[in-house]
């Protein structure tokens, strides 16, 4: 049966029952998903939190097997938040299939799926938001100006309603995981966030939902990217530590397939957004790319001996 969500206001709160384990029940309304956490901790369980947008993958769903390791009660929330979305970007066409999504998490056991409404998170008269300081103006910042205080707001929004021991990001956005623990740290949120490796097809490109808008040109192009993380690695191992030269050295490898528009090619002290000129240290070099119509991101660890 496909569940249906309405977009008006949410509905009077029905009881919460336990997870039947014949698929994730979904829940719509912010009361209940509090009631179902605070049942959970009563009856002693640890709880999780995998928030997402939905249009999963296997890096989602990576998520959700390591918080059911850890967790007793897994919850994947699915959220397509329009104000971390700027004017001119994909909110309207950002793929959507609850359908499917619960089908995969049903698969893999998900407890709950809270998949809430745009009233219920964002009520008519919402003015409040999240404020995360320069981290959020810098890299994806500079190219999207109000994303991070769009996450940051929603973000703490469901650590707030989904109140669980942890919260499981994925290392591919390498940006919003420093935001998101800046903002933990900050905000004295009792919550423990985890972040997971990021998993790639098997030519190396980093899973993302917005893979579905490549044209088969496009998917075959945008493997460079994840190839010229994988030459400033090789570069950083034989020796090289000037930053400037692998920089340039990723640039031209990625310029050789044409048509890919780079945006940037940062080089952060790990578990920071600290610039550095050398390698000395364990590095993150993250990157953001057009390909076609497609803004694509991706990073990798290097510099670790």
């Amino acid at each position: 049966m496909r569940p249906t969500i309405s977009e008006s206001a949410p509905k009077k709160p029905r009881d919460w029952r336990e997870p039947t384990g014949d698929g994730p029940q979904l829940l719509v309304e912010s009361e209940v998903v509090r009631a179902a956490v605070r049942k959970a901790r009563q009856a002693g369980k640890s709880v999780g939190l995998v928030p997402t947008m939905g249009a999963l993958h296997e890096g989602h769903l990576s998520l959700l097997e390591t918080a059911k390791t850890e967790c007793d009660l897994s919850i994947v929330s699915i959220f397509v938040n329009p104000t971390q979305f700027s004017p001119q970007e994909d909110f309207r066409n950002y793929p959507r299939d609850l359908t499917r999504d619960m089908e995969l998490l049903g698969r893999l056991g998900c407890d709950i799926v809270f998949a809430p409404t745009n009233d219920a998170m964002y009520a008519p008269n919402h003015a409040t938001s999240v404020d995360v300081g320069p981290i959020g103006q810098m890299l994806e910042g500079e190219f999207r100006p109000t994303h991070f205080r769009g996450v940051a707001t929603i973000v703490l929004k469901l650590f707030q309603l989904v109140s669980a021991d942890r919260a499981y990001f994925g290392r591919k956005d390498y940006q919003q995981t420093i935001v998101v623990r800046q903002m933990v740290a900050d905000l004295d949120v009792p919550i423990d966030v985890r972040v997971c490796p990021t998993v790639r097809e098997a030519d190396g490109l980093a899973m993302s939902s917005r893979n579905v808008y490549l044209s088969a040109d496009d998917r075959r192009r945008a493997v460079v990217l994840s190839k010229s993380l994988l030459l400033a690695e090789q570069l950083a191992n034989s020796g090289e530590r000037d930053v400037a030269t692998i920089r340039r050295l990723m640039q031209q490898e990625i310029d050789n397939v044409g048509g890919i528009n780079v945006q940037y090619i940062a080089f952060v002290a790990d578990a920071t957004l600290t610039p550095v000129a050398r390698i000395d240290g364990p590095t993150t070099v993250a990157l953001a790319a057009i390909v076609g119509n497609t803004r694509l991101i991706d990073n990798m660890l290097i510099g670790v001996t």
